[in-house]
């Protein structure tokens, strides 16, 4: 079962939490993988989260990428659950550690992510430390991009319906890292 290790509520009423647990479990709106660009989801959350929602997942990420092309940092893909129990999986696509403008593409595909569950009208998204898994991205660094990340979205975009979004990490040292910086930056 999942955990909530910390919650902070900012001044608009939008709850963040840090939670310990497994996102493919998560009874929220939409979970948002860490994909690769051609959305094949062998490994890492990908993995998991297509063979715990079953083969349409998979299915309808190949109609995706035929249909449009590869996915960007900026502008996820969005494909149905299937029997995970949330609504919709919003693929996010992180960067590779070491292949140059990590920062910048990390805090993309977090803003696309809030974005696209803004655009299909969610109040609450999961959502784990992209690019930190095989992809090689520094927890710590990631971390603080995804934290400020998030509260610059809602600055800037006061009109969001979102009203909870759940940072799901898998182990404890993740967990250690993101609760030390959520209580290093004040994030909120």
């Amino acid at each position: 079962m999942n955990q909530v290790k910390k919650e902070i509520e900012t001044a608009r009423r939008i709850k963040i939490q840090i939670v310990q647990g497994d996102i493919t479990t998560e009874e929220v709106d939409a979970i948002v993988n860490a994909a690769n660009k051609r959305l094949q989801h062998g490994g890492g959350v990908a993995g998991a989260i297509s063979r715990r929602g079953g083969p349409s997942i998979q299915a309808e990420s190949d109609a995706w990428v035929r249909q449009k092309g590869s996915v960007s940092h900026e502008t996820p893909a969005v494909t149905g659950a299937g029997s995970l129990p949330c609504r919709y999986v919003i693929h996010a696509v992180g960067p590779v550690w070491d292949e140059g403008n990590e920062d910048a593409k990390l805090e993309a595909a977090v803003l696309g992510s809030l974005k696209t569950a803004d655009e299909l009208q969610l109040t609450s998204i999961s959502m784990p430390a992209i690019s930190t898994g095989i992809y090689g991205f520094p927890i710590d660094r990631a971390a603080r991009i995804i934290l400020k990340t998030i509260r610059i979205y809602f600055d800037q975009h006061p009109e969001s319906i979102l009203t909870l979004i759940r940072l799901v990490l898998f182990d404890d040292p993740a967990v250690l890292v993101f609760l030390q910086i959520s209580d290093e930056t004040n994030t909120a």
